[in-house]
């Protein structure tokens, strides 16, 4: 029975760490990162916090689409800091969005990195990006409605591989 139990919260704190390890650092440069590997590609770039009230809305609206449309690319910028890692890793599993990319912000000036993602931003969550395969981007601030992605979805993923 102990031996058990040890098991359980040794396995429970590989999984932990292994998700906190999967949230990379979000630092001047990042955008570039998430962006060059879908050159030509479809995706959807979502920022959240943990503090956001709509956030899990909209994160467990999207995890659901993802499991209808696997090919479904979204990626997630948290505005926490690196310190909130492993409840971001945590919370966004809970949402069922563990498999997607995920990020945080991680210096000490966050003005930086919003004016890198977007000059007409200024911290507001939840903020989706929707790029198309030319990247460019459609942008909603708030809780975006399922109807609207499913229609963006339509639009952006008939041929994407």
């Amino acid at each position: 029975m102990i031996r058990r139990l040890v098991l359980m919260l040794m396995l429970s704190f590989v999984t932990a760490v292994a998700a906190a390890e999967s949230v990379r650092p979000f630092t001047a440069g990042s955008l570039q990162k998430v962006l060059a590997p879908r050159e030509g590609k479809s995706f959807i770039l979502v920022l959240w916090s943990l503090e956001c009230q709509y956030c899990p809305t909209e994160l467990k609206m999207l995890s659901e689409l993802k499991r209808s449309h696997p090919k479904l690319d979204v990626v997630l910028i948290a505005t926490d800091t690196v310190s909130d890692t492993p409840q971001l890793a945590s919370r966004a599993e809970s949402y069922g969005m563990n498999n997607t990319e995920q990020w945080v912000f991680a210096e000490d000036m966050p003005e930086r990195l919003r004016l890198e993602i977007d000059s007409r931003w200024y911290g507001e969550v939840p903020r989706a990006y929707f790029y198309d395969r030319k990247h460019q981007r459609e942008v909603k601030t708030g809780l975006v409605n399922k109807k609207f992605v499913e229609d963006w979805l339509a639009r952006n993923t008939t041929t994407d591989s």
